[in-house]
């Protein structure tokens, strides 16, 4: 009988916060895989919203019924530096990376084309966005929220509230 081998993807942003794009390619992504690294990219230079560790229970709680449904364990770790070099160290051997539109192919192109030469183990997957999250960033969703608009089409619901939790605090 042939040995099952666990196949461990990495997929790396920075989750603040998590978006329905987000929840959209862990969907997929936990089609693909055993074991699904979900890596928060830690910058010195930047302050994000929300902590690692929020992050990391918005990330758990969005994948939860997937997940398992998918026979998927997720495993939610914080990392600096290069994305390839924290999913070589954890074993990963496929790299998820999001697709919206032709501009993100080509810098994605050019990344995997590095990543390869540093990594040659590990495999890019890209995953085209589905059609009804395509336009959504993070970034556009911090700022919506930042200016009093609603974002609940963006974000699951729990976020959503920690969204308005978190701006009402800072005011």
């Amino acid at each position: 009988m042939p040995v099952k081998t666990t196949r461990t993807a990495f997929y790396a942003g920075s989750f603040d916060p998590v978006t329905n794009g987000h929840v959209d390619l862990l969907r997929h992504a936990c089609r693909l895989a055993d074991h699904l690294i979900v890596a928060i990219g830690v910058h010195p230079g930047k302050v994000p919203l929300f902590t690692s560790d929020e992050r990391a229970s918005m990330i758990n709680e969005a994948c939860n019924s997937f997940a398992s449904h998918e026979g998927t364990e997720v495993e939610v770790i914080t990392f600096g530096g290069l994305a390839v070099e924290a999913a070589k160290s954890k074993g990963a051997t496929l790299l998820i990376r999001g697709l919206r539109d032709g501009t993100d192919l080509d810098y994605e192109m050019q990344m995997a084309g590095m990543n390869q030469s540093l990594a040659p183990d590990i495999q890019t997957v890209f995953l085209p966005s589905s059609p009804m999250v395509r336009p959504i960033t993070a970034t556009l969703v911090r700022q919506i929220a930042m200016m009093g608009g609603d974002v609940s089409a963006f974000v699951p619901d729990f976020v959503a509230l920690g969204l308005q939790r978190k701006l009402a605090a800072s005011q």
